[in-house]
């Protein structure tokens, strides 16, 4: 587990460097040789042991393989020399993913691609936890919006059941995958700050075809409320002509206007009425 480590002052030591420099060239000026050169050394350890921690920074400390904490507070410290020291960053990154093609749950190839916001949170796990932990995270997000993608129906025409699907189940989706990726890499410690998908569409080899059977789905649904509204007009009048008894019509006269009002409201273009001066027939 992480661990917090307080190095100590940097500036106390820069103090004590500069002393033991100005010894050793005092030494090599008098002609003290030997007790020069033996402090060399000290300088070099006491040089090797400053390090600075920058804002929303982090260093973790190992000794001969074993850890010995992170200092996460910025400033300027020296530690022990023999530390290996591993820069790790506490900022918050973005990973734009790439469109990759997987397919739903129908099993039709769709392009998806996400944007990820995340950070480092704990310095141990992502050190010691992971290889390389900015390609686990890549890799683990892709890994992610593809079992997703297998989850849902891109959209509802072929799964008319589908409560949620990939193109209108924006929220849910999102929080879906957010909660897959969190538990992806919190093997490596880190915190999925917002995780969102940012492309969606079918692939290329039928998207044609797709779009083709949206638009005749759209057109069907709009000819049905045309029909729907048709039908009450048609209904509407013939109920008013009886009531106010304009004219008298027997079943054929009937059938007549309501073929003539049908055609006239649920036609695609301007219906061109002829005028009749004489008698109905």
């Amino acid at each position: 587990m992480e661990k917090q480590y307080k190095g100590l002052g940097g500036y106390l030591f820069l103090f004590l460097e500069l002393i033991v420099l100005a010894i050793i060239v005092f030494g090599f000026m008098r002609g003290m040789v030997v007790s020069s050169i033996i402090l060399i050394p000290i300088f070099i350890l006491i040089a090797i042991g400053f390090t600075v921690v920058d804002p929303n920074q982090s260093c973790v400390m190992v000794l001969f393989g074993a850890y010995k904490g992170t200092i996460k507070i910025n400033g300027f410290y020296w530690v022990n020399p023999f530390f290996v020291k591993k820069k790790i960053s506490l900022r918050a990154r973005n990973f734009d993913s790439e469109t990759i093609k997987v397919n739903d749950k129908l099993g039709n190839p769709i392009m998806i691609g996400l944007v990820l916001v995340w950070k480092v949170e704990e310095t141990f796990k992502a050190a010691f936890g992971v290889d390389e932990y900015e390609h686990f995270v890549v890799v683990q997000s892709e890994a992610a919006l593809r079992k997703l993608a297998g989850l849902y129906a891109y959209d509802n025409i072929e799964d008319e059941t589908a409560k949620v699907t990939l193109r209108d189940g924006t929220e849910e989706v999102n929080n879906e995958l957010e909660r897959e990726i969190v538990e992806r890499l919190d093997i490596a410690g880190i915190h999925v700050v917002e995780a969102r998908i940012n492309h969606i569409a079918y692939a290329q080899e039928i998207a044609q075809a797709m779009l083709k059977r949206q638009q005749a789905t759209a057109i069907v649904a709009a000819r049905f409320k045309i029909v729907e509204g048709a039908v009450s007009m048609v209904e509407m009048a013939l109920e008013q002509l009886s009531e106010k008894n304009i004219v008298d019509l027997d079943d054929d006269k009937k059938a007549t206007m309501v073929s003539n009002l049908m055609v006239v409201l649920c036609g695609d273009k301007d219906a061109t009425p002829i005028v009749n001066t004489g008698t109905l027939y």
